[in-house]
């Protein structure tokens, strides 16, 4: 197996084991617009990274997700809007900024398509290092909130009267959301993460019965997505990133099209 094939396949398996019990907390909490929201902010982090010169322009994707995830927090205590219209204002609004901050640079060359649609035939040693670096750091911090976390997504009022600290909680979860939507740029790019991180889960829910299985099911939808899809681009010659996503959609179709299959209730 060549060496930019390997890196692949162990930088797409490592995004999926931490996006299957993202993802699911995602479907469960109804947040899916959420993910797509911090993936387009995404770009104005790499903006940020390249205005700071960075080699790593990660280290500005971070930033600015996190930042969002504040940012959502704070205008959610400020504000009469419903979260829908927040998600959709720091989404397009966040895009738009990191596009027109990208064009004014034009000493710098950039691959856009890259950062839209994924390069995950590109990835480095460092690159690798990265993403299970996060996904070190997400799964220890996952297992020691995930009993609160699921209290909080059962019934919030519930786990706040237990003394169970919310708001503190659900920051943390949306930074967890943040360090994997930087880490899976480079895999499947920023108009497709939020797919990586739902469409896996939602084929798991089809097949499992608790929490735990949902995730666990999900993990295993997704890394067959990455082997699948990159099997399909290198037959096929299409864009590895978009692939995978189809893959992980027909797994999806099929779970979803064929009856008899138990169905995780909320």
């Amino acid at each position: 197996m060549d060496e930019f094939i390997l890196l692949a396949l162990l930088a797409g398996v490592g995004v999926t084991i931490v996006a299957g019990p993202l993802g699911s907390f995602i479907l469960w909490r109804r947040m899916s617009f959420f993910g797509d929201t911090l993936a387009h902010a995404s770009l104005l982090g790499v903006a940020l990274g390249l205005l700071l010169g960075a080699t790593n322009l990660t280290v500005g994707v971070v930033i600015v997700c996190v930042g969002a995830a504040a940012f959502l927090v704070v205008l959610q205590n400020r504000t009469r809007l419903g979260n829908d219209a927040l998600l959709g204002i720091l989404s397009h609004g966040t895009l738009a900024v990191g596009l027109v901050a990208i064009s004014f640079m034009d000493n710098v060359r950039l691959d856009l398509i890259g950062f839209l649609f994924g390069d995950i035939l590109s990835v480095t040693m460092i690159d690798l290092a990265w993403i299970y670096a996060t996904v070190g750091v997400t799964i220890v911090v996952l297992a020691k909130i995930w009993r609160p976390l699921l209290s909080i997504t059962i019934h919030e009022d519930l786990a706040r009267a237990e003394g169970i600290q919310v708001t503190r909680l659900n920051l943390l979860f949306m930074i967890l959301i943040a360090l994997v939507v930087a880490a899976a740029m480079k895999v499947v790019g920023i108009l497709l993460i939020a797919a990586l991180l739902i469409v896996p889960a939602s084929a798991a829910r089809h097949y499992a019965k608790t929490p735990e299985q949902m995730t666990g099911i999900a993990m295993l939808i997704g890394v067959f997505s990455v082997v699948g899809g990159l099997a399909l681009s290198l037959s096929f010659d299409t864009p590895a990133g978009p692939s995978i996503v189809v893959i992980a959609l027909v797994l999806f179709l099929i779970s979803a099209l064929m009856p008899g299959f138990s169905r995780l209730h909320q």
